[in-house]
């Protein structure tokens, strides 16, 4: 029974070995080029090198499996590949940021998760399983990215304010808590003193449901305040 086994274990040879290493390669380069071309934390070769790494920890896992069921041990195969799951879940973490209120990088984490879960697929000799989850992962950050914005009302782009304050630390309260009100995300800020106080200049992004009118919103706000004197926006 264990001969019948052992015999029936797939062997790995060079040719074998280096077409799933590619599939894997190939996988993690489309997935990073989509990432790298929306200028993203983690690019092409993030994506590459995860996806490969998953594909050889895979490969290590078989190749154990081969070597030592001769012997009366039986090894899993899938158990190196399940700390893989796990494991690029810390690297996933160091490109998710915090902007003010908005949190970015989730989609990237999750894309170099699935990358990584590809590249077990590839390791394992499941090709149809890494090709066609490449070809739904791209779908799903390219159209669906469409698709995305323009159901939850698209993108704001950056638009640059500007305002004198006699009050600066007011000045700056205001802009913090006028962003978290409406969800924006504020950058490029700058303070510059004049002869009647501080002129501030700043970048505002809003991004997700109803942003152009929680865009106009804050602006009202802004130019509202008795705190602020003079705002004005301009796109970026």
């Amino acid at each position: 029974m264990l001969a019948a086994t052992v015999t029936s274990i797939p062997q790995l040879g060079w040719g074998e070995i280096c077409l799933r290493l590619l599939c894997a390669m190939v996988v993690g380069m489309v997935i990073g080029t989509e990432r790298e071309y929306t200028n993203r934390p983690a690019g092409m070769r993030t994506h590459i090198l995860v996806a490969l790494g998953a594909c050889s920890v895979m490969l290590t896992g078989h190749l154990i499996f081969a070597q030592y069921s001769g012997y009366g041990a039986t090894p899993d195969p899938a158990r190196l590949g399940a700390q893989v799951i796990t494991g690029v879940g810390f690297l996933g973490a160091g490109t998710i940021l915090r902007e003010g209120a908005n949190v970015k990088g989730l989609t990237t984490a999750a894309s170099l998760w699935a990358v990584a879960c590809l590249g077990l697929a590839a390791g394992g000799g499941y090709y149809i399983v890494a090709l066609a989850g490449m070809v739904f992962i791209f779908i799903t950050l390219t159209i669906f990215e469409v698709f995305q914005h323009r159901l939850l009302g698209g993108h704001s782009g950056e638009t640059a304010y500007t305002f004198e304050t006699g009050d600066i630390t007011q000045g700056l309260n205001l802009i913090s808590k006028l962003s978290e009100k409406h969800r924006g995300v504020i950058s490029q800020l700058e303070a510059v003193a004049t002869e009647s106080g501080f002129r501030v200049t700043f970048v505002a992004e809003f991004d997700g449901l109803r942003c152009k009118k929680r865009q106009q919103k804050f602006f009202e706000a802004l130019t509202s305040s008795e705190i602020c004197r003079g705002a004005s926006l301009t796109n970026v």
